[in-house]
Protein backbone atom coordinates (compact mmCIF):
# COMPACT_ATOMS: atom_id res chain seq x y z
CA UNK A 1 0.00 0.00 0.00
CA UNK A 2 1.76 3.34 -1.05
CA UNK A 3 -0.07 6.77 -0.56
CA UNK A 4 0.53 9.81 -3.63
CA UNK A 5 4.25 9.63 -3.40
CA UNK A 6 5.63 6.38 -4.98
CA UNK A 7 8.19 6.43 -2.35
CA UNK A 8 6.18 6.55 1.06
CA UNK A 9 4.80 2.85 2.41
CA UNK A 10 2.55 2.58 4.97
CA UNK A 11 3.11 0.82 7.93
CA UNK A 12 2.48 -2.60 7.32
CA UNK A 13 4.69 -6.35 7.07
CA UNK A 14 5.77 -6.23 3.43
CA UNK A 15 6.57 -2.49 3.79
CA UNK A 16 8.75 -3.07 6.95
CA UNK A 17 10.30 -6.29 5.09
CA UNK A 18 11.09 -4.47 1.88
CA UNK A 19 12.97 -1.40 4.62
CA UNK A 20 14.88 -3.88 6.19
CA UNK A 21 16.33 -6.19 3.09
CA UNK A 22 17.45 -2.16 1.69
CA UNK A 23 19.14 -1.31 5.23
CA UNK A 24 21.06 -4.95 4.79
CA UNK A 25 21.68 -3.66 1.06
CA UNK A 26 23.75 -0.55 3.09
CA UNK A 27 20.89 1.27 1.41
CA UNK A 28 18.52 4.15 3.48
CA UNK A 29 15.00 4.58 4.93
CA UNK A 30 13.36 7.27 6.43
CA UNK A 31 11.62 6.46 9.12
CA UNK A 32 9.10 7.56 11.98
CA UNK A 33 10.49 7.62 15.36
CA UNK A 34 8.84 9.38 18.91
CA UNK A 35 10.49 12.40 18.49
CA UNK A 36 11.10 13.38 14.58
CA UNK A 37 11.57 11.55 11.44
CA UNK A 38 15.14 9.84 10.74
CA UNK A 39 17.43 8.80 8.06
CA UNK A 40 18.30 5.34 9.10
CA UNK A 41 21.27 3.68 7.44
CA UNK A 42 23.63 0.53 8.60
CA UNK A 43 26.15 2.19 11.91
CA UNK A 44 28.65 -0.50 10.77
CA UNK A 45 28.90 0.62 7.41
CA UNK A 46 31.24 3.63 6.27
CA UNK A 47 29.28 3.01 2.61
CA UNK A 48 25.83 3.75 4.20
CA UNK A 49 26.90 6.25 6.60
CA UNK A 50 28.21 8.31 3.44
CA UNK A 51 25.41 8.58 2.14
CA UNK A 52 23.75 10.04 5.25
CA UNK A 53 26.26 12.56 5.29
CA UNK A 54 26.21 13.64 1.49
CA UNK A 55 22.60 13.07 1.30
CA UNK A 56 21.83 15.62 3.85
CA UNK A 57 24.71 17.26 3.29
CA UNK A 58 26.11 17.30 6.74
CA UNK A 59 29.61 18.58 7.81
CA UNK A 60 31.21 15.48 8.82
CA UNK A 61 32.54 16.90 12.24
CA UNK A 62 28.81 16.33 13.25
CA UNK A 63 28.46 12.83 14.66
CA UNK A 64 25.42 10.67 14.21
CA UNK A 65 23.26 9.55 17.41
CA UNK A 66 23.28 5.47 17.21
CA UNK A 67 19.77 3.33 17.35
CA UNK A 68 20.14 0.40 19.63
CA UNK A 69 17.19 -1.96 20.00
CA UNK A 70 18.94 -3.59 23.36
CA UNK A 71 22.06 -3.27 26.20
CA UNK A 72 23.22 -6.16 24.77
CA UNK A 73 23.55 -4.98 21.28
CA UNK A 74 25.19 -1.42 23.38
CA UNK A 75 27.47 -2.81 25.06
CA UNK A 76 29.56 -3.95 21.60
CA UNK A 77 30.24 -0.87 21.10
CA UNK A 78 29.98 1.60 24.01
CA UNK A 79 31.67 1.62 27.99
CA UNK A 80 28.50 1.73 30.30
CA UNK A 81 28.84 2.79 33.60
CA UNK A 82 26.23 3.52 36.92
CA UNK A 83 24.67 6.98 35.29
CA UNK A 84 23.56 5.41 32.32
CA UNK A 85 22.17 2.12 33.94
CA UNK A 86 20.07 4.64 36.51
CA UNK A 87 19.16 6.88 33.31
CA UNK A 88 18.39 3.94 30.89
CA UNK A 89 16.42 2.02 33.60
CA UNK A 90 14.23 5.15 34.20
CA UNK A 91 13.47 6.59 30.32
CA UNK A 92 15.03 3.54 27.85
CA UNK A 93 13.09 3.19 25.86
CA UNK A 94 12.43 6.88 24.97
CA UNK A 95 13.59 9.89 23.76
CA UNK A 96 16.96 10.29 25.71
CA UNK A 97 20.65 10.08 23.89
CA UNK A 98 23.59 8.92 26.14
CA UNK A 99 27.19 9.89 25.33
CA UNK A 100 29.39 7.22 25.99
CA UNK A 101 32.96 6.12 25.98
CA UNK A 102 33.60 3.78 22.37
CA UNK A 103 34.89 0.43 23.21
CA UNK A 104 38.18 0.22 20.98
CA UNK A 105 37.02 -2.54 18.96
CA UNK A 106 33.48 -1.28 18.29
CA UNK A 107 32.93 -1.86 14.70
CA UNK A 108 30.64 1.59 14.09
CA UNK A 109 31.76 3.63 11.30
CA UNK A 110 34.16 6.12 12.63
CA UNK A 111 32.66 8.49 10.20
CA UNK A 112 28.96 8.07 12.38
CA UNK A 113 30.98 8.92 15.57
CA UNK A 114 33.42 12.18 13.61
CA UNK A 115 36.30 10.06 14.75
CA UNK A 116 35.28 10.57 18.41
CA UNK A 117 36.62 8.61 21.12
CA UNK A 118 33.21 8.65 22.04
CA UNK A 119 29.55 7.96 21.12
CA UNK A 120 25.69 9.24 21.10
CA UNK A 121 23.27 6.07 21.71
CA UNK A 122 19.78 5.79 22.04
CA UNK A 123 17.15 3.09 22.40
CA UNK A 124 13.95 4.99 20.35
CA UNK A 125 10.43 4.40 21.58
CA UNK A 126 8.09 4.00 18.54
CA UNK A 127 7.05 0.61 17.54
CA UNK A 128 7.54 1.06 13.94
CA UNK A 129 11.86 1.22 14.78
CA UNK A 130 12.17 -1.43 17.48
CA UNK A 131 10.85 -4.03 14.93
CA UNK A 132 13.30 -2.93 12.41
CA UNK A 133 16.10 -2.80 14.69
CA UNK A 134 14.83 -6.24 16.72
CA UNK A 135 15.22 -7.98 12.68
CA UNK A 136 18.72 -6.22 12.38
CA UNK A 137 22.56 -7.66 13.70
CA UNK A 138 23.45 -4.05 13.56
CA UNK A 139 22.99 -0.89 14.98
CA UNK A 140 21.05 2.22 12.85
CA UNK A 141 22.66 5.50 12.26
CA UNK A 142 19.40 7.90 12.33
CA UNK A 143 19.58 11.75 12.40
CA UNK A 144 17.04 13.62 11.71
CA UNK A 145 15.95 13.25 8.05
CA UNK A 146 15.90 16.55 6.40
CA UNK A 147 19.02 18.48 4.53
CA UNK A 148 22.00 19.97 7.13
CA UNK A 149 20.69 23.08 9.23
CA UNK A 150 16.63 22.55 7.93
CA UNK A 151 13.68 22.33 10.27
CA UNK A 152 13.40 18.67 11.25
CA UNK A 153 10.68 16.74 9.85
CA UNK A 154 7.42 15.29 11.33
CA UNK A 155 5.46 13.41 9.00
CA UNK A 156 6.79 11.19 6.16
CA UNK A 157 5.55 13.73 3.54
CA UNK A 158 7.81 16.12 5.48
CA UNK A 159 10.76 13.89 4.66
CA UNK A 160 9.29 13.93 0.89
CA UNK A 161 9.58 17.33 0.64
CA UNK A 162 13.01 17.37 1.90
CA UNK A 163 14.31 14.32 -0.14
CA UNK A 164 12.31 13.92 -3.68
CA UNK A 165 12.84 10.82 -5.07
CA UNK A 166 16.58 10.32 -3.73
CA UNK A 167 15.10 8.57 -0.81
CA UNK A 168 13.69 5.54 -2.23
CA UNK A 169 11.76 4.09 0.84
CA UNK A 170 10.40 6.40 3.31
CA UNK A 171 7.67 4.72 6.07
CA UNK A 172 4.95 6.27 7.03
CA UNK A 173 4.13 6.19 10.66
CA UNK A 174 1.79 9.25 10.88
CA UNK A 175 2.75 12.48 12.91
CA UNK A 176 5.68 12.02 15.61
CA UNK A 177 3.94 11.63 19.13
CA UNK A 178 6.62 14.08 20.85
CA UNK A 179 8.01 16.31 17.41
CA UNK A 180 11.22 17.82 19.02
CA UNK A 181 14.50 15.77 18.82
CA UNK A 182 16.15 13.37 21.95
CA UNK A 183 17.47 14.88 25.27
CA UNK A 184 21.10 14.86 25.09
CA UNK A 185 22.85 14.15 28.12
CA UNK A 186 26.52 13.46 28.45
CA UNK A 187 27.91 10.67 30.73
CA UNK A 188 31.64 10.72 29.71
CA UNK A 189 32.12 12.80 32.83
CA UNK A 190 30.19 14.57 35.31
CA UNK A 191 26.65 14.34 33.78
CA UNK A 192 25.62 17.32 32.04
CA UNK A 193 22.95 18.08 29.32
CA UNK A 194 24.15 18.76 26.02
CA UNK A 195 21.08 19.41 24.46
CA UNK A 196 17.74 19.51 26.17
CA UNK A 197 14.63 17.49 24.66
CA UNK A 198 11.01 16.02 26.59
CA UNK A 199 13.11 14.70 29.41
CA UNK A 200 14.59 17.54 31.01
CA UNK A 201 16.47 18.23 33.74
CA UNK A 202 14.92 17.99 36.74
CA UNK A 203 13.53 14.53 35.90
CA UNK A 204 17.63 13.52 35.20
CA UNK A 205 18.62 14.94 38.15
CA UNK A 206 15.75 13.07 40.53
CA UNK A 207 16.97 10.24 38.77
CA UNK A 208 20.57 10.37 39.38
CA UNK A 209 20.24 11.86 42.97
CA UNK A 210 22.91 15.16 41.51
CA UNK A 211 21.96 18.30 40.42
CA UNK A 212 22.02 18.15 36.44
CA UNK A 213 23.40 21.22 34.25
CA UNK A 214 22.87 22.13 30.88
CA UNK A 215 26.02 23.13 28.86
CA UNK A 216 25.97 25.78 26.03
CA UNK A 217 29.08 26.36 25.68
CA UNK A 218 30.96 22.94 24.68
CA UNK A 219 33.56 23.59 22.36
CA UNK A 220 33.64 19.98 21.20
CA UNK A 221 30.52 18.64 19.16
CA UNK A 222 30.16 15.15 20.75
CA UNK A 223 26.56 14.68 19.62
CA UNK A 224 23.93 16.28 17.12
CA UNK A 225 22.42 19.71 17.70
CA UNK A 226 25.29 21.53 19.28
CA UNK A 227 25.98 23.54 15.63
CA UNK A 228 24.76 27.28 16.37
CA UNK A 229 22.86 27.47 13.65
CA UNK A 230 19.99 24.42 13.13
CA UNK A 231 16.88 23.74 12.73
CA UNK A 232 16.33 26.47 10.20
CA UNK A 233 13.61 27.51 8.07
CA UNK A 234 15.91 29.82 6.20
CA UNK A 235 14.10 32.95 7.25
CA UNK A 236 14.88 35.59 9.72
CA UNK A 237 13.66 34.64 12.95
CA UNK A 238 12.98 37.80 16.03
CA UNK A 239 12.50 36.23 19.38
CA UNK A 240 10.74 37.54 22.20
CA UNK A 241 8.30 39.48 19.98
CA UNK A 242 5.41 41.38 21.63
CA UNK A 243 3.85 41.87 18.05
CA UNK A 244 4.22 41.82 14.24
CA UNK A 245 3.64 43.26 10.98
CA UNK A 246 0.71 41.98 8.47
CA UNK A 247 3.82 40.96 6.38
CA UNK A 248 5.36 38.94 8.87
CA UNK A 249 4.28 35.49 10.30
CA UNK A 250 3.84 35.86 13.72
CA UNK A 251 4.43 32.54 15.78
CA UNK A 252 2.31 33.09 19.50
CA UNK A 253 1.85 30.56 22.51
CA UNK A 254 -1.89 31.07 24.21
CA UNK A 255 -5.58 32.07 24.11
CA UNK A 256 -4.31 35.99 24.74
CA UNK A 257 -3.36 36.13 20.87
CA UNK A 258 -6.53 36.78 18.70
CA UNK A 259 -6.54 34.70 15.01
CA UNK A 260 -5.55 36.38 11.99
CA UNK A 261 -4.21 35.23 8.59
CA UNK A 262 -0.72 35.78 9.97
CA UNK A 263 -1.00 34.29 13.11
CA UNK A 264 0.23 31.01 14.05
CA UNK A 265 -0.44 29.56 17.56
CA UNK A 266 1.61 26.71 19.02
CA UNK A 267 -1.47 26.44 21.77
CA UNK A 268 -3.85 27.83 22.75
CA UNK A 269 -4.43 25.97 25.47
CA UNK A 270 -0.58 26.96 26.70
CA UNK A 271 0.46 23.57 26.89
CA UNK A 272 4.29 23.31 26.10
CA UNK A 273 3.77 19.94 25.28
CA UNK A 274 1.38 20.73 22.43
CA UNK A 275 3.38 23.27 21.43
CA UNK A 276 6.93 21.30 21.00
CA UNK A 277 4.65 18.79 18.92
CA UNK A 278 3.74 22.25 16.68
CA UNK A 279 6.85 23.39 16.22
CA UNK A 280 8.45 22.24 13.59
CA UNK A 281 4.81 21.87 11.52
CA UNK A 282 4.25 25.27 12.00
CA UNK A 283 7.89 26.46 10.59
CA UNK A 284 7.39 24.69 7.53
CA UNK A 285 3.43 25.85 7.22
CA UNK A 286 5.09 29.29 7.43
CA UNK A 287 8.33 28.55 5.10
CA UNK A 288 5.88 26.96 2.15
CA UNK A 289 3.66 30.18 2.28
CA UNK A 290 6.97 32.55 1.41
CA UNK A 291 6.85 34.85 4.42
CA UNK A 292 9.90 36.83 4.55
CA UNK A 293 10.63 37.20 8.17
CA UNK A 294 9.26 35.32 11.31
CA UNK A 295 8.49 37.12 14.61
CA UNK A 296 7.97 34.76 17.84
CA UNK A 297 6.59 35.82 20.97
CA UNK A 298 8.14 34.41 24.49
CA UNK A 299 7.99 31.00 25.19
CA UNK A 300 7.98 29.72 28.97
CA UNK A 301 10.95 27.90 29.70
CA UNK A 302 9.34 25.21 31.70
CA UNK A 303 9.11 21.26 30.98
CA UNK A 304 9.62 21.36 27.31
CA UNK A 305 9.68 24.70 26.57
CA UNK A 306 13.04 24.77 27.32
CA UNK A 307 14.06 22.38 24.09
CA UNK A 308 11.55 24.62 22.10
CA UNK A 309 13.78 28.10 22.99
CA UNK A 310 16.80 26.06 22.45
CA UNK A 311 15.35 25.15 18.87
CA UNK A 312 14.08 28.49 17.94
CA UNK A 313 17.47 30.20 19.48
CA UNK A 314 19.76 27.87 16.97
CA UNK A 315 16.96 28.31 13.92
CA UNK A 316 17.80 32.28 14.54
CA UNK A 317 21.56 32.22 14.54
Amino acid sequence: MKNIYSNIFKVNNRNISKAINCLKKKGLIGIPTETVYGLAGNAYSSKAIRKIYYLKKRPFRNPLIIHYYNLEQLKKDAVLNNNFFELYKKFSPGPITFVLRRKKKSQLSNIATAKLKTVAVRFPKNITIRKILKSLDFPLAIPSANKSTHISPVSADDVNQEFKNSLKIIIDGGSCKIGLESTVVDLTSSPKILRPGSIGPEAISRALKKKITINHNSRVVKAPGMLKRHYSPGIPLKLNQKKAKDSEAFIVFGKKYKKGKNIFNLSYKSNVNEAAKNLYKILRLIKNKKYKTICVCSIPKIGIGLAINDRLNRAAK
